[in-house]
């Protein structure tokens, strides 16, 4: 670890700060976005054809986007993809004055600004270990701490959005989308740190990395599955947020009751996060990530039957408080099983995966709402993520999640890291303790 004298705490708070302020505009627009659509058209299938279409560019954008950040540089790419963002964000509400909204302005607008986001979630997060490691954290406690950053972005963004829609009407609230991407880029513009650029050996071209990327995390079995575990997870989880729940709560005219839950599920989840780096000295990461899944679809199912509102913000926190521990392990994971050079590839592919299968829930979503009837609809799907939870839980490939590192995630010329759990908090681990993965020695 880093002397105490020489850690340099400024980076890591830049990062997680333009972090925060993009994930919260992404927060915001959570709720404006579905609830935009569902007051002009009032069809639960329009919302989510537009969740749908402005999911499927990100299919490829997430594909590539690791290989542009390895091409382009970290801190480059997460200023450029916050900047266009931020410009077609703002472009909604335009659009709303001079020309007028329809669904297809509406779709075009969504498609236009997710397209940017993968690349620049991807080069923050592949920034974060230098960050840490200028901080003197261990990996653990930074994973922690980032995905709690998430969370409280979207424990602010869609309550937000939810009060901003009541006070100042859904086409406006984009502006507060607008004004985080703005921000971000201000506060990323500041980092600097070393592996900030393009790392020692870049790839040859867009597919080449791309398929670089692929390969190793198909040949690595820890990460194959989780990307899969992952993919599973978000095709049935995330139209609970971008449609289920927007048409209950657009049908009973409560914009803010919408908000309080989605903030209710992401408090949860920064408790989850920020408790994910203690759980893993007390129990092995296997057993962490088996209990997280299998309480997560567990809440889920008791959120399906939408139960009262103060029972219905219980069972959202819970759902939220036993994922929180999820994205963390994932992130530990591609941290210490993928070698610095390929580590913006790896990310930007595992996050492909998830992006992947979100199309396919929304566009199953909406018609699945219009013909079973919201309730029914919501348990089948609730249903099914807890039948997966429980099938994925016990997999033996996951206690490679308790192995030692095969490459501690710093900079070239940084120091080794220290690793939480089952290692011995005292001992380090070097590069060359560690054989490489299947395939790639």
């Amino acid at each position: 670890m880093i002397p105490a004298g020489r850690r340099r705490r400024t980076p890591l708070l830049l990062v997680e700060a333009a972090t925060l302020l993009s994930a919260t505009g992404n927060g915001v627009a959570i709720v404006a976005l579905p609830w935009l659509v569902l007051e002009r058209t009032g069809s639960a299938t329009a919302a989510g054809v537009v969740a749908a279409a402005s999911g499927l560019p990100l299919l490829l954008s997430s594909l590539v986007s690791g290989t542009v950040v390895d091409l382009l540089g970290r801190r480059r790419t997460a200023l450029v993809s916050d900047a266009l963002s931020a410009v077609s964000v703002a472009a909604i509400p335009l659009v709303d004055v001079l020309l007028g909204l329809n669904l297809g302005w509406i779709v075009a607008l969504a498609v236009l600004g997710a397209v940017f986001d993968p690349a620049g979630l991807t080069a923050r997060e592949t920034l974060l270990p230098a960050a840490a490691q200028a901080a003197g954290w261990r990996i653990e406690r930074a994973n922690g701490v980032h995905e709690a950053v998430f969370g409280v972005a979207f424990l602010v963004g869609p309550g937000l959005g939810g009060l901003l829609i009541a006070t100042v009407g859904p086409s406006a609230t984009f502006w507060v989308t607008a004004a985080g991407f703005a921000l971000s880029v201000v506060l990323i513009a500041a980092v600097r740190l070393p592996g900030a650029g393009r790392p020692e050996r870049p790839p040859s071209g867009v597919w080449r990395g791309t398929t670089e990327g692929l390969r190793f995390v198909w040949r690595d079995p820890l990460l194959r599955t989780i990307a899969l575990i992952t993919m599973v997870l978000v095709a049935l989880y995330l139209p609970v947020e971008g449609v289920l729940l927007p048409a209950w709560f657009v049908a009973q005219g409560e914009p803010a009751r919408l908000g309080t839950v989605l903030m209710a599920m992401s408090a949860g989840s920064v408790v989850g996060a920020l408790g994910s780096g203690a759980a893993g000295r007390l129990v092995h990461r296997r057993t962490l990530i088996a209990v997280a899944l299998v309480i997560t679809g567990v809440a889920l199912l008791g959120l399906a039957f939408l139960p009262a509102y103060p029972v219905l913000l219980a069972a959202a926190a819970l759902v939220g408080l036993a994922y929180g521990p999820v994205n963390p392990l994932a992130n530990y994971a591609m941290q210490t099983r993928t070698p610095e050079h390929l580590r913006g590839r790896v990310v930007g592919v595992m996050t492909s995966f998830a992006y992947a299968a979100g199309p396919a829930g929304y566009l199953l979503a909406g018609p699945l709402v219009e013909w079973l009837g919201l309730r029914t609809a919501f348990l089948v799907l609730a249903g099914a993520l807890l039948v997966a939870a429980v099938a994925a839980a016990p997999l033996p490939v996951l206690r490679a999640l308790d192995e030692p590192p095969r490459y501690p995630p710093a900079p070239p010329g940084g120091t080794t890291w220290r690793t939480e759990g089952p290692v011995p908090l005292g001992e380090q681990w070097t590069p060359s303790a560690h054989r490489d993965p299947p395939g790639q020695g």
